[in-house]
Parts: C-alpha cells; sequence; structure tokens
C-alpha cells in the first residue's frame, strides 16, 4: 500500500478521509484554491512519481469550479509523472445532460467524460449513474459501484412491516425492483411526467397496490425535492400509511430542504457521495457513509482484485 496514493479537492474533504481511514493510509497532502481573479490553482504536495493515484471528488455544488479543480489535480498528477490516475467521483454531475431529447442540445455527460480523459485521468471509479450509457462516453475503463446494499442493509435491519419499494419514475424501475428483491418487498412504480425544463413534473398514476402499506421511495437523485413531494403526497391519497424514502446523491438544491422539513415522509436516508451538514442537515435525514465501498473498491483497483466480487455474495 505505500505506493497508494489518495488525494481529495474541495468537493468532499471529509469522504476522503474516511476512505483513507479504511485504507489505513495517510490524505495525500494537496492545496487547491481560487486566486482572487477566480481562476483555479491546485499543488501536489509530495512526490507521486510512479505511484497509484487516487482523487476524490465529486461533481456536486459548487459543480463548475469542483470540475475545474479534479481536471487541474489529474494534469498535475500526470505532469508529476504519476504512474496511473484514478478520478473518484462519487456523485457524477451533468449525468442527467445524457442524451439529445430536445433539437440543439448539448450531451454534456458525454463532454465531461472526454475531459476527464483528455486531462490524463486512466479510469474512473463512480457510484450509481444517472444512466448506465454513460459507461460508454468513456474510452478508459469505468467501475460503477452501487449504494444499493448499504441502504438494503439498512432497511433490513428496521424491519418495517407491510413495506412496499416504490419508483419514483419508470426510469428508475430496475434500480426498485432490485431494491425490492433485497427487502422481499413487493414493487410499485410511479408513472409521472416532467413539464419542460424547469424541474416541475406532473404525477400522473401508481402502478401497484399501495393502500394500506409503509412506502419506500426510491430514486438515484433527490434535486429539488419537487418531485419526492409529489410523490409522496400521492401515495398518502392511496391510503398509504406512512412514507421513507431513500437516494444514492442527495443533490438538495433550491427549497428542497424546505420541502423535505415541511412534507409528511418519515425519514430520509441518502449517503454521503455529496457533502450534507450544516444548514443542509434535517433529523429526518439519514446519511449512511460510502467510504468502506470506496475504500474497498481503491484497494481492489490497487491491487488488481476483482471490484464485481464485492457483490457476489449478496
Amino acid at each position: 500500500m505505500d505506493e497508494l496514493k489518495v488525494f481529495t479537492g474541495n468537493g468532499n474533504p471529509a469522504l476522503a478521509r474516511e476512505i483513507t481511514d479504511y485504507l489505513g493510509i495517510p490524505l495525500g497532502k494537496s492545496e487547491a484554491f481560487q486566486f482572487s481573479n477566480d481562476n483555479t490553482f491546485v499543488r501536489i504536495l509530495e512526490n507521486v512519481r510512479e505511484r497509484d493515484t487516487f482523487v476524490v471528488q465529486p461533481l456536486s455544488a459548487p459543480v463548475n469550479n469542483n470540475l475545474m479543480e479534479l481536471l487541474i489535480m489529474i494534469d498535475a498528477l500526470k505532469r508529476a509523472s504519476a504512474e496511473r490516475i484514478t478520478a473518484v467521483v462519487p456523485y457524477y454531475g451533468y449525468g442527467r445532460t445524457d442524451k439529445k431529447d430536445q433539437p440543439r442540445v448539448p450531451i454534456t455527460a458525454r463532454l465531461v467524460a472526454d475531459l476527464l480523459t483528455v486531462a490524463g485521468a486512466d479510469r474512473l471509479l463512480t457510484v450509481d449513474l444517472h444512466a448506465a450509457q454513460i459507461q460508454g462516453f468513456f474510452n478508459i475503463p469505468v467501475d460503477e459501484l452501487t449504494a444499493l446494499y448499504t441502504i438494503a442493509n439498512y432497511f433490513n435491519q428496521k424491519k418495517i412491516p407491510g413495506l412496499v419499494v416504490v419508483a419514483t419514475d419508470i426510469g428508475v424501475s430496475k434500480r426498485a425492483r432490485d431494491l425490492a428483491a433485497k427487502l422481499n418487498a413487493p414493487l410499485a412504480i410511479m408513472e409521472k411526467r416532467r413539464l419542460g425544463n424547469n424541474d416541475r413534473t406532473e404525477t400522473l398514476n401508481v402502478i401497484g397496490e399501495v393502500s394500506g402499506k409503509t412506502a419506500l421511495t426510491i430514486d438515484d437523485e433527490i434535486d429539488t425535492a419537487g418531485s419526492l413531494v409529489g410523490v409522496i403526497n400521492t401515495l398518502i391519497e392511496r391510503g398509504v400509511r406512512a412514507v421513507y424514502s431513500c437516494c444514492t446523491h442527495p443533490v438538495l438544491s433550491g427549497q428542497a430542504i424546505q420541502r423535505i422539513a415541511a412534507c409528511p415522509v418519515k425519514e430520509l436516508v441518502v449517503t454521503n457521495t455529496i457533502p450534507v451538514n450544516g444548514a443542509r442537515k434535517l433529523d429526518k435525514i439519514t446519511v449512511l457513509s460510502l467510504a468502506p465501498l470506496l475504500g474497498e473498491a481503491i484497494h481492489r483497483i490497487h491491487t488488481g482484485m476483482s471490484i464485481g466480487a464485492m457483490f457476489e455474495q449478496d
């Protein structure tokens, strides 16, 4: 493990420290800041020549600053003769812009993939991409982990009776089906329609039996929480006794915290791919750490072991 170095930008240093604690190594020494002219500067403060290096940086708010930090840190490591550079991006920003669904729009998820590759990343380690095809945007190896097992273990320990897993839309139904199987619970799906580009949705229908049950909604990320509140209200109208919610990425932008605080959800379970602290932390929000998952993946990449084997026993 002496040849392994883990660095971090300012995106989620607490997660990076947890990962290095799991690995039993110190966090790599570096600095990343902005000059008064808003230019980003990064410096690696220790020798990385011929080392296996990992950079932990989610592309969360401020997204563009964190993206530039990551790109510049990768470039700095490359110019410092690092043997291999793995971008550890727990949350892949711009992941929702993964296709041309309107005329004259970009595919920014592909652009970010190109930027990471050109900067010098040799591989990507990420968690629960918004769309599986994003892996195909890269010409370098991509390891996509999932928080599904961590979330399923948490709710299995709660032993909630009469549980039904609810996909918040059809696009997340496969993930919801996998969670339902791990919880031995039935599956329901919300059918909804997105209205334009302003994050408003119209919930249309519930596919499946939910009356008299306790619902657990699942999504890959929660942004403004407008969709979540609409789903929760619809489920309660359909006779659900109580609602729990979970997601991997707590983006929680705009009025999300106020909406979650005011809505009748009993508990929102998220992971720490994105920091949840300060004004973004509520009593009803539970944060599960993915540091052991990411730390074990880094260890396996470094030692040439299988990533897929991490999940085979489940």
